[in-house]
């Protein structure tokens, strides 16, 4: 459920570790205004990531295409259960193969002191 709070600069000022803490909540995010008018939106980081993430699927055309040839095809019934394919997978002679999408983010291990 997604829950919007408006408050003014000044306001939001004097509240600012509520609204940190309130943030982190799925869904919760502020609007701050100044002079009555819409200024800053405040959301938290995961928030934020997933909208970034989601406007960079939708403004590529491949990813576009895909997704609309997946819709099609499950609508035709063209599709494998989950519940099949891990039977497929069991019973084939050949090594499963798992694919991970791990995107464009880098993950790195700090060495302990």
């Amino acid at each position: 459920m997604k829950s919007q709070n408006t408050l003014s600069i000044t306001e939001a000022r004097k509240k600012i570790f509520e609204i940190v803490n309130d943030v982190q909540k799925p869904g919760n995010y502020y609007t701050f205004t100044e002079n009555g008018r819409p200024k800053v939106v405040l959301m938290s980081v995961e928030e934020f990531d997933s909208l970034q993430e989601t406007m960079e699927i939708l403004s590529d055309p491949k990813i576009m295409s895909s997704i609309e040839q997946a819709e099609k095809d499950y609508a035709k019934g063209d599709y494998v259960s989950w519940e099949d394919m891990k039977k497929e997978l069991h019973s084939s002679h050949k090594p499963a193969l798992m694919v991970a999408d791990k995107g464009k983010k880098k993950y790195t291990v700090k060495k302990k002191k």
